[in-house]
């Protein structure tokens, strides 16, 4: 399969085999004009099998979410068709309206415009825990 060149834009790799489709509604790529290619399980020496998403433009992306996803992933940043910078995001102290509090007690369940929000407890197990009742969220599969 052959998928055409960035001259301007960005790639982000090493995204967990099934999860670019997550990660494209969570970055809200679906409201851009520019071209924009998903590719699934391609294969990796690394993962075995990965995904990966191109973007045919230089756009500001949510680090918090892409380290939330996987801290594995890697995004370069391609202009004049030359990778120019790669970056690895990193395990977020917070993230907010991507996990939702599975305690039916939380204020969150009873107040539904409270945002979603969740602070890292454990860098070494990728540990979540609601602000508000201290529910841990549910283990991410990296």
């Amino acid at each position: 399969m052959i998928i055409g060149t960035i001259v301007d834009g960005l790639v982000i790799d090493h995204i967990p085999a099934g999860r670019a489709m997550e990660l494209y509604h969570y970055l809200g790529l679906d409201r851009l004009q520019c071209e924009v290619a998903i590719i699934k399980n391609a294969s990796s020496e690394k993962l075995g099998r990965k995904d990966i998403i191109k973007i045919g433009e230089v756009i500001d992306l949510d680090q918090d979410i892409l380290g939330f996803i996987s801290p594995n992933i890697t995004v370069n940043v391609i202009r004049n068709g030359e990778k120019v910078d790669k970056m690895h995001p990193e395990l977020p102290e917070k993230i907010s309206d991507v996990i939702r509090c599975r305690n039916p007690r939380c204020i969150t369940s009873i107040e539904q415009e409270l945002r979603q929000v969740f602070k890292l407890t454990d860098r070494e197990t990728a540990t979540y825990r609601c602000i508000y009742c201290d529910t841990k969220a549910p283990k991410q599969k990296f």
